[in-house]
Formats: structure tokens, sequence, C-alpha cells
């Protein structure tokens, strides 16, 4: 005998159960099942005065993921395609300008293991932290100190 169909609030339940999404991704992903006389709208703002649902746990879930790897233009980015906007986003952009000169840093270690050998090299690297979506003040401030010895601080 088949299962009957789940509900559009136990699909919305168990979406959240897996990751935090956001408001806008979530809508997106149950219009699919919705059926007549179900109201979308209506189970997302239940699902935030529920507590089920918050932008700032997304946000903060979002940013922990992708901090490591991309810099703040691609992040942000990221958060403005998903709907967030507005305070939120102009806290978390604080947030985040704070250490992008460290984490560039970090992930061109993590990629080239040893400074640029010329200017070609140099520009592919540079490129590369473009393309992740680093400042140029950070990327400058990654190729400044990226490659520095520990004990003596000289490259």
């Amino acid at each position: 005998m088949p299962r009957p169909p789940i509900s559009l609030k136990a699909r919305a339940l168990k979406y959240l159960s897996s990751r935090e999404h956001s408001r806008l991704e979530l809508a997106r992903k149950l219009t699919p099942y919705a059926q007549e006389g179900d109201d979308i709208d209506a189970l997302l703002n239940w699902l935030e005065q529920s507590r089920f649902l918050s932008e700032e746990r997304f946000s903060e879930s979002l940013v922990n993921r992708r901090a490591a790897r991309y810099g703040n233009n691609r992040i942000l980015s990221e958060l403005h395609g998903h709907g967030i906007e507005g305070e939120a986003l102009a806290e978390l952009k604080a947030d985040l300008a704070q250490g992008e000169g460290e984490r560039a840093a970090q992930v061109l270690r993590r990629k080239f293991a040893e400074p640029p050998a010329d200017a070609e090299t140099r520009a592919r690297q540079m490129r590369f932290l473009q393309q992740r979506g680093f400042s140029h003040r950070s990327i400058r401030e990654a190729f400044n100190t990226a490659w520095l010895d520990d004990e003596d601080g000289a490259l």
C-alpha cells in the first residue's frame, strides 16, 4: 500500500532538520509540493515564530561554512542571493571584514606551497584569490604575510 504524501509542514521540518535554510530558499523548495489551499507564506511565518526558521542562524551557518574558503565579496553575494538584506547583512559585512586578509593568506598557503617565483605565477595566484571573492586589499595583505617565517618574521 503506498504511503500517504508528506504534508507541506512535515516536508519543511524535514528540510530544516538537515541544515539551516533561508526563507526564500525554503519557499522555493516547498513550492513544487504545494497543493491547492496550501499557504506557503503562512507556513513560513509559523516556522519563524516557532524559531524553526531563522535568518540569523542561516546567515551564521553560511558564513561559517564558506569563510575558510571564500572572500567577503563571494559570501555577501551568496547571502544576497538567499534574500538576506538590511541590518543583518551590514552586521555580517563588518564582522567578515576584520579577518579577511588572514583568511586570504590561509587559502593562498593551502593552494600554493611556495611564494610565486615570477610575475606570471603571482598574477595567476592573485586571480585565484579574486575568483574566490577576496578584495584587492586583502589579496595584497595575503601576499605580504602568507609565507612569512613564524620564527623570525622574514621570508
